[in-house]
C-alpha cells in the first residue's frame, strides 16, 4: 500500500529542489524560446462570398448561393494552380513551392456566415500580408472563372502585422518550469516507491510483521575523540505478532 501522507511528506522535504528545478526549467525554456525559434507573424484578408444576382440587389437566393459556395471557395483556394499562381505573382519561385505555401494558410468560415478569412503565418511579417493578399486577389479573378459563378468581393485586406503571434515566451517558460518541477517529482516518487530499506520500528512491523522490543543507538564518527555523528541502527530483537 502507498501511504499518500508519507509520499507527500516526501515531497514537501524536497520542495527547495523542485522549485529549483522549475525555476531552471523556466530559465532554460525561455532563453531557447527567445534565442531559439524565430518570431511568426499573422495577416489576414477577409472575402465576402455573396453577389447581387442582378448587379443590384442582394436577394434570398445570392445568399443561399453564397452559403453554398463558400464551402467550395475554401477548398479551392488551397489547389495547387491556385497557389502557384499566388507565388508567380509573388515572383517567389526560386524559394517556395505549392506545398510550402498551403502550410503558411488558414483558411476559416465563421459558423452562419459568407465570409472567408485567409490568414497566412510567415516568419516574414512583409511575406506574411503580401501572400494574404495575392490569394484573396486570386480568389476573386481566377475561382471565378473555374466555377462559373460570379466573384466574391474582398471586403478586408490584410496589413503587414507589427506584432508578432508566436510563439509566447511567458507560456513556453511556464510549460518549461512545470514540465522540470513534475519529473523531479516523478524521480523522487520513484525514489520513494523503491525504497525498501527498514528505517523506523514501524517498518519492521509493516514489512515483517515483526513488533521490534528495543533500538540500539550506533555510534559512527572519528576516532579522534572530535565531535561524533549519531545513526541509528535498528536491531531485530522482537518477537511475531501473534
Amino acid at each position: 500500500e502507498i501511504n499518500l501522507a508519507e509520499l507527500a511528506m516526501v515531497l514537501v522535504q524536497k520542495l527547495p529542489v523542485i522549485i529549483a528545478c522549475a525555476v531552471v526549467g523556466m530559465l532554460v525554456a525561455g532563453l531557447v524560446t527567445y534565442f531559439g525559434i524565430a518570431p511568426k507573424y499573422k495577416a489576414t484578408s477577409t472575402l465576402y462570398v455573396v453577389s447581387a444576382s442582378n448587379n443590384s440587389v442582394v436577394n434570398l437566393s445570392d445568399l443561399q448561393i453564397g452559403t453554398s459556395l463558400t464551402s467550395d471557395y475554401k477548398t479551392l483556394i488551397l489547389t495547387r494552380p491556385m497557389m502557384e499562381r499566388t507565388i508567380k505573382k509573388l515572383g517567389l519561385q526560386d524559394e517556395m513551392k505549392p506545398k510550402d505555401l498551403v502550410d503558411m494558410i488558414s483558411i476559416e468560415n465563421p459558423s452562419g456566415t459568407r465570409i472567408l478569412t485567409i490568414t497566412v503565418t510567415s516568419t516574414n511579417p512583409q511575406l506574411a500580408a503580401d501572400a494574404a493578399n495575392e490569394v484573396a486577389n486570386q480568389t476573386v479573378v481566377w475561382l471565378p472563372e473555374i466555377m462559373g459563378s460570379n466573384e466574391p468581393h474582398i471586403a478586408e485586406s490584410a496589413v503587414v502585422p507589427e506584432r508578432k503571434s508566436g510563439p509566447s515566451l511567458k507560456k513556453n517558460a511556464l510549460i518549461g518550469g512545470m514540465g522540470l518541477a513534475m519529473l523531479c517529482c516523478a524521480v523522487y516518487v520513484v525514489q520513494y516507491l523503491l525504497n525498501d530499506t527498514i528505517m523506523t520500528p514501524e517498518d519492521m512491523e509493516k514489512y515483517f510483521n515483526i513488533i521490534p522490543l528495543a533500538t540500539v543507538p550506533e555510534d559512527a564518527g572519528a576516532s579522534d575523540g572530535s565531535d561524533r555523528k549519531k545513526t541509528w541502527k535498528q536491531k531485530t530483537l522482537g518477537k511475531k505478532v501473534g
